[in-house]
Parts: structure tokens; sequence; C-alpha cells
């Protein structure tokens, strides 16, 4: 017998899995507590299975059927919203919600000019971005928070599919007052900097990553300041703390906190990261994230993507 669940019940239930707490997800979708909860009971009851773990003080969280729910709710959902207007409009236009993962580090550089892009293209498609890091990015698109996500090829496992838009190699910033930084053109070796403190960008697999340089050069950096953000990174190397490795090249060399970078190249054979695109192995994607797909190509390839 078919089960007679709703298409508002399914809106209801991705915004709650997407924010993890009904006050938030009630805000968000402007109904009551009680009715959104009402609601995700009776979906519950309709299919016959728990959808959340209720946590006592610290949110809601997806039950593996949870998560298998809110992978196919995406298609349905985008599904109805295509009939909609298609109906409505005499072209079929995307619509509907999209929410993207994007390393952190990578969100103020390219999450605007993506998002000015894709809302020229698709007006009707809500675009949010989940900004975090890259264990949390893997993590979100295992349980479905987000369908897909622009990060680095760090960490992951067998489970994901990616698509390569761009090589990024490490580099080398040190202050603009900083004696190697009168000729930025002439590319660094890492072991003239060994004896400098150093500033690491400490995120998990980016930390890795960064480490594992000094170890293929048989160096052992003086590891003066673990630094979270990105633009703390480069706020530190400016005001003379020290130096550091980076991968994402900007094009302006002002901080935030005012001082001035330099960005040298590195003479040694390092390993590079690459910029990918990333979504759950086995899912059927849905049309709005193929657009996304498709901008980030055409802003950020570099040359024909490879798929993996």
């Amino acid at each position: 017998m078919a089960k007679s669940f709703t298409l508002v019940q399914l809106r209801y239930f991705t915004v709650v899995a997407r924010l993890e707490n009904m006050r938030a997800a009630s805000y968000e979708l402007n109904v009551t507590q009680s009715t959104l909860s009402a609601a995700i009971g009776q979906l519950e009851r309709e299919l016959g299975v728990q959808l959340f773990h209720r946590r006592s003080n610290r949110g809601l969280r997806l039950t593996d059927a949870g998560r298998r729910l809110l992978v196919g709710s995406r298609t349905v959902l985008e599904d109805a919203d295509q009939l909609h207007h298609s109906v409505r409009a005499e072209r079929e236009e995307l619509a509907g919600d999209l929410v993207v993962g994007i390393f952190s580090p990578l969100a103020p550089f390219l999450a605007p000019m993506i998002l000015t892009v894709f809302k020229e293209r698709h007006p009707a498609v809500k675009l949010s971005f989940f900004e975090a890091d890259q264990e949390a990015l893997i993590r979100a698109l295992a349980e479905g928070t987000c369908e897909t996500a622009l990060m680095y090829d760090l960490g992951l496992g067998t489970d994901y599919d990616y698509q390569v838009l761009q090589t990024v190699p490490p580099h080398l910033v040190v202050a603009e007052d900083h004696p190697r930084a009168a000729i930025p053109d002439e590319p660094v070796h890492l072991r003239d900097f060994e004896a400098e403190p150093f500033i690491l960008l400490d995120l998990k697999h980016s930390r890795e990553y960064y480490l594992d340089i000094f170890k293929r050069l048989g160096l052992r950096p003086r590891i003066r300041h673990f630094v979270s953000g990105y633009e703390t990174v480069r706020s530190y190397v400016s005001m003379g703390h020290g130096y550091s490795l980076l991968n994402w090249r900007l094009t302006r060399d002002e901080t935030y906190a005012g001082g001035r970078v330099v960005a040298l190249e590195l003479a040694d054979e390092l390993p590079p990261t690459e910029l990918v695109l990333v979504r759950l192995r086995g899912g059927r994607p849905t049309r709005k994230s193929l657009a996304f797909q498709e901008i980030c190509v055409d802003l950020l390839g570099q040359a024909p993507p490879e798929q993996h």
C-alpha cells in the first residue's frame, strides 16, 4: 500500500535535517514548532521509521533511515518544483533550494563570485553555502546536509566522487619587509626558512598536508602559532610573526591587519592539492547541483576536468 506522506512534510523534513534544530527550522519556514513537530511525527509514522535521534539540549541528528530519506527527497522535491514552474511559465526554469558545502578558507574568495553568476543564470533557485573545514564537509556530504561540496581533495575516501577544477600548488608567504620579499620572482627553498618561526593553518587534513611537506624534505618546522583561519594566517605573517605555507593564492597582498604579505614560489618539488567538486558516490544528482557544477567549471576550471 502506497504511503501518503506529503511534499510539505518532505520540505519540512529537509529543513530540519539541514539545521538539526526545530526552533531554527520553524523560524526559517515561518511555522510554529508544534506544527513542524507534528509534521515530522506524522512522516515518521507513515514511513514506519525513526528519522531523527532526539538529543537532550543538543538538537537533532539524522538516523540512517533519515539520511536515506534526505538523499531521495532532493530529487522528489526538485521534480515537484520543476512541475510547478513548467505549468506557470512558458519555459522550464530551475527552482527550489540548493545547499552546497564550501571549504571555509575558500569561501570569502569564491562563494560571492559563484553566487553572483548562479543568481544571474538561475534566479528561481535559492543557493545557500555551508562553510566548514574538510572533515565537517565530508561528514555533511555523508549525512546529506549538502549535496555537493567545493573543497580540496584531502581526506576523501572511496565513498565519494569528485571532479577536478584546478591543481593548486603550495606557496610560501612572508611579510613585505622580509629579506626574501625584495626578489619575489625568484623561487625559494623551504629549507632556507626552517629556522624561522612557522605559522600553521591548523585545520584537519590541511594541517597534515603542510606538515607532510616538511617531512618529505627532511625538515622540521619551528611552529610558533597554530591558526585556524586563512586570513588570520596571512595577518600574522604580515605583522612579522613568522612565515607560512598556503595553497590558494590571492591577487591582493594587503591583509585584514593592514600589513602586506608577499607570495613566493617554491623551488622544491612538492605535491599540489586539487580544488574539487565532491558528491557522495551512488546518488542521483539534482539538476540544480549539475547547474552549480557547470558554473564552477566555467569560473574555476583550468582544463577539461577529470572525473574520479
